[in-house]
C-alpha cells in the first residue's frame, strides 16, 4: 500500500472537488466541504494549513468515504 502524502489544504480540497464535493464554509481556519448522493450525505472539515498530517488525511477520507486508491487518482486527474 502506498504511504499518503503529505499535502496542503487546497490540493486535498481540489481532489475532493473532482469526487463532488463543494465547499460549503469556512469558519476559522476549517473548511467544509458537502456531498450529496441519493441516500446519503457527506460533511468533510478539512484543517486550512500548507501541510496536513497523514493521520488528519486518513480521518478526511475516512469522513468522505473515499479509499487511498481512488484518493490516489484524483490526485493524478
Amino acid at each position: 500500500m502506498k504511504k499518503l502524502p503529505i499535502l496542503s489544504a487546497k490540493k486535498i480540497i481540489k481532489a475532493l472537488e473532482k469526487e463532488g464535493f463543494k465547499v460549503v464554509r469556512q469558519k476559522g481556519r476549517h473548511i467544509s466541504l458537502y456531498k450529496k448522493s441519493e441516500d446519503k450525505a457527506y460533511l468533510v472539515v478539512v484543517p486550512d494549513k500548507k501541510e496536513i498530517k497523514r493521520g488528519t488525511l486518513v480521518s478526511i477520507l475516512r469522513q468522505a468515504r473515499i479509499s487511498r486508491d481512488i484518493f490516489f487518482e484524483l490526485l493524478e486527474k
